[in-house]
């Protein structure tokens, strides 16, 4: 699992795969989410706007992030 800093109260899901590195581009992070293939906290979300906290685990491509 990958341990991502956070030093606000929380993250949008799109900003998140582009600030862990998992997503270049905005476009292609809300491309990823639109197709299903992110999970927060073991559910697949379509919400490119889901505010995480930390605590919340995102899966995907293979790869966990915990937001820390």
């Amino acid at each position: 699992m990958i341990e991502i800093e956070i030093t606000t109260e929380f993250i949008k899901l799109d900003s998140f795969l582009k600030f862990s590195g998992a997503a270049s581009l905005g476009s292609e992070a809300k491309m990823y989410i639109l197709d299903e293939l992110v999970k927060v906290n073991g559910e697949i979300c379509t919400q490119r706007g889901k505010k995480l906290y930390k605590g919340d685990v995102v899966e995907f491509n293979g790869d966990t992030f915990k937001v820390v």
